[in-house]
């Protein structure tokens, strides 16, 4: 298993995930990211607030960058 932090960038910010979570596959760690970006962008629409511009940069353990998942890809 490999631990992965899922970061959340934007123009205007970046939120650093400080916990992190467990996955067998990056394949995996991407299901979770797009899952996740779906969630996210379902509160931002309820509250009318959407950032079409965020993504999951996903860094693995050592904190070499894995995958970046645009949030728009979520729902594509």
């Amino acid at each position: 298993m490999t631990h992965y932090f899922f970061h959340i960038c934007s123009r205007m910010e970046r939120i650093e995930d400080r916990e992190g979570a467990d996955f067998d596959t990056l394949e995996a760690a991407l299901t979770e990211a797009r899952l996740a970006a779906r969630e996210i962008l379902a509160e931002d629409l309820r509250k009318g607030n959407v950032d079409e511009t965020r993504l999951f940069e996903i860094v693995n353990e050592w904190g070499e960058l894995m995958a970046r998942v645009p949030f728009k890809e979520a729902i594509s």
